[in-house]
């Protein structure tokens, strides 16, 4: 079993910055993919960013590519994701995920594909 805490949302303006963690406790750690997404109201989850448990490879949405950017601290079981030049689109509760692989090259950017997520935190992009 892995449990996920988010932290570090809250209230920008935008083109500000912000940085989400999301610590893991439980299971072997470096064994996991991890990835974040984000859902805002009314609207489905959205896959936002991933990253192999090897920490080597990422992957993001076309929409925050080039101002988002994940990674990873194994020794502190902790995976984030920096937030640049924020826009009022960019608004949504924001998860991160944990899956499970013994490939660990890869990332995974499909919702179903994760097996243990966090609880989400607030992230208000204000124009």
């Amino acid at each position: 079993q892995v449990q996920l805490v988010e932290s570090g949302g809250g209230l920008v303006q935008a083109g500000g910055s912000l940085r989400l963690s999301c610590a893991a406790s439980g299971r072997t750690f470096s064994s996991y993919a991890r990835g974040w997404f984000r859902q805002a109201p009314g609207k489905e989850r959205e896959f936002v960013a991933a990253i192999s448990s090897s920490g080597g490879s990422t992957d993001y949405a076309d929409s925050v590519k080039g101002r988002f950017t994940i990674s990873r601290d194994t020794a502190k079981n902790t995976v984030y994701l920096q937030m640049n030049s924020l826009k009022p689109e960019d608004t949504a509760v924001y998860y991160c995920a944990a899956h499970l692989t013994y490939y660990s090259g890869r990332y995974f950017r499909e919702k179903d594909e994760y097996d243990y997520w966090g609880q989400g935190t607030q992230v208000t992009v204000s124009s």
